[in-house]
């Protein structure tokens, strides 16, 4: 089985190398394409110079300018999907997200899932170094969301995901609205409005060391207020 890890980075130079490293020593085979917002602090220079390394197994997407996390996502899938990968990952670039994880996360995909949460709620609250007002913000947007849709999804907002090719090619991505953090609700939604099989594992969240967070009031707003307009959506699917 191919399988793809999808990270949109900005800014990332203190933690794309390192990730590059990680990603690919993994005991499962793990090939990584990296899609970079036109970051100033040199991000997609460092993949380019160390492409050569991997060949076949490190990609680059440059786009010209913050497109928003949500059609960086949507254009990784449309790459993997097209040259034939089972299994397509999205993760973060800071080190928030294990690593390590991915391999546990494809163990459950063979299992029959069709979209693997790595969830920071599915076992009581498994957050690191967050103060309390944005660990609250978190888990109460993932309530909200269960609320709203009554999706049974303990992390709704989760951005460490798992996606089957048959996941990938059964949602509609043309149809998909939201682009900042209101994209990962809207995909599990709409997968499992479609009747995919949506599993969560496990995982421990550890805020960056590295780095600025992207997280503004508007990615926020876009997410509390697009989630009210979900229940009255028609998801369709692409398959016949």
């Amino acid at each position: 089985m191919r399988k793809l890890v999808i990270i949109p980075t900005y800014n990332e130079c203190e933690n794309v190398s390192a990730m590059i490293d990680k990603v690919l020593s993994l005991e499962e085979t793990f090939d990584l394409l990296i899609i970079d917002d036109g970051s100033p602090d040199g991000t997609a220079d460092i993949v380019r110079h160390r492409s050569p390394e991997f060949p076949g197994r490190l990609h680059l997407i440059e786009r010209s300018g913050k497109l928003g996390l949500g059609t960086a996502y949507l254009a990784g899938f449309a790459w993997g999907v097209e040259r034939g990968y089972d299994y397509l990952f999205e993760m973060d670039c800071d080190f928030s997200h294990n690593p390590d994880d991915l391999v546990r996360l494809y163990r459950a995909a063979c299992e029959g899932a069709d979209v693997v949460v790595g969830s920071r709620y599915v076992q009581g609250v498994n957050v690191v170094n967050w103060p309390m007002s944005r660990l609250l913000i978190s888990y109460f947007a993932s309530v909200y969301v269960r609320m709203v849709t009554r999706m049974p999804v303990r992390d709704a907002t989760a951005g460490f995901v798992c996606y089957s090719r048959r996941a990938l090619e059964t949602i509609d991505l043309e149809a998909v609205r939201m682009k900042g953090y209101g994209f990962q609700i809207e995909m599990k939604y709409s997968a499992w409005r479609l009747g995919l099989c949506v599993r969560e594992v496990s995982i421990v969240f550890v805020e960056r060391r590295e780095g600025v967070s992207k997280m503004n009031g508007g990615i926020f707003g876009e997410a509390f207020f697009g989630v009210l307009g979900l229940p009255f959506r028609r998801i369709r699917s692409r398959r016949p």
